[in-house]
């Protein structure tokens, strides 16, 4: 009854969860496949609450392969619980693409914590409120780290938070 939405998407279900056993001013960082950022139905539901009811305020782009089968994508959601409100606790999504051009397996070249040392530091812990993009069209195009109003992400067709802005050089070589 706690939930947004019903569904047998077990990934959808499992994000509803976390949010529901938060206390108001718990914080959370879910492990979660692709397809929660973008699957319709249930999962458009679930992403326009996740953004009105929480601060769902960074999406962690990981490489392919490293959490689940080989070629199954993952991200790491991170939001604050917040009290019931009229207006959305989201006011914007930093993210940080640590997928696109980066290849990591789990054998031979392993994530380490060293290889998120940029996303820490981007992601500015002692205070998250005063983050600053690396990524800019004119200067920096290959910048990972850049955010995305509320208005954005809400206008998106599902509400898709499935959002890349790097260029893929493997694509782009062909």
């Amino acid at each position: 009854q706690d939930f947004w939405a019903t569904t047998s998407n077990k990934q959808l279900n499992f994000v509803q969860h976390i949010r529901t056993m938060l206390k108001i001013s718990g914080r959370a960082a879910v492990v979660v496949p692709d397809n929660v950022l973008f699957e319709g139905g249930a999962g458009e539901t679930i992403r326009r609450k996740l953004l009105e009811n929480t601060d769902l305020h960074t999406i962690l782009r990981l490489p392919t392969g490293i959490f689940y089968a080989h070629g199954v994508k993952a991200n790491v959601l991170f939001f604050d619980n917040r009290e019931a409100s009229p207006h959305p606790w989201t006011k914007e999504v930093w993210y940080y693409d640590y997928r696109t051009n980066i290849h990591h397996t789990l054998k031979k070249k392993p994530l380490g914590y060293a290889d998120l040392a940029e996303f820490v530091q981007c992601y500015h812990p002692a205070n998250r409120h005063q983050r600053t993009p690396t990524w800019d069209a004119a200067t920096n195009p290959e910048g990972r780290w850049r955010s995305f109003s509320y208005e954005e992400l809400i206008a998106r067709d599902k509400t898709s938070l499935d959002l890349f802005w790097l260029k893929d050089k493997s694509l782009t070589d062909l």
